[in-house]
């Protein structure tokens, strides 16, 4: 079985054939991770409950908690307008950066300048 062919034709690829992959919880909203997935990674992410990525260092699909046990388990997959990011709510067991952590992001603040201009509450 492959990928959906409408779905395939929806997506606009890097030069490696990648789409950006964003994990997020789905009942907290926070975004947990940034991984890569190729047609194989979504058809199975999409097929069968769990988040499977293509890992671009090693060469290789991986499936997120098969040796951490830190599973995503998927509750929904969506296209961003452009075809070129997802974003995928799951429930994350445990932590979802290799780290460790919660979540990737955990790797501090980088102080940016708020504009003055910004509408209240920060949100452009």
């Amino acid at each position: 079985m492959s990928l959906d062919p409408a779905i395939a034709a929806r997506l606009k690829r890097d030069a490696q054939g990648l789409v950006a992959a964003i994990a997020q919880q789905h009942d907290t909203r926070e975004v947990l991770m940034l991984g890569w997935m190729d047609d194989e990674a979504l058809h199975r992410t999409l097929t069968s409950g769990r988040v499977t990525f293509w890992s671009r260092s090693r060469g290789e699909y991986w499936r997120k908690g098969d040796t951490s046990g830190h599973a995503q388990i998927v509750k929904s997959v969506a296209l961003d307008c452009d075809g070129d990011a997802l974003l995928v709510t799951v429930d994350q067991i445990g932590a979802a950066c290799h780290t460790g952590d919660r979540t990737c992001f955990d790797a501090g603040d980088l102080g940016a300048t708020i504009s003055p201009d910004a509408p209240a509450g920060g949100e452009a």
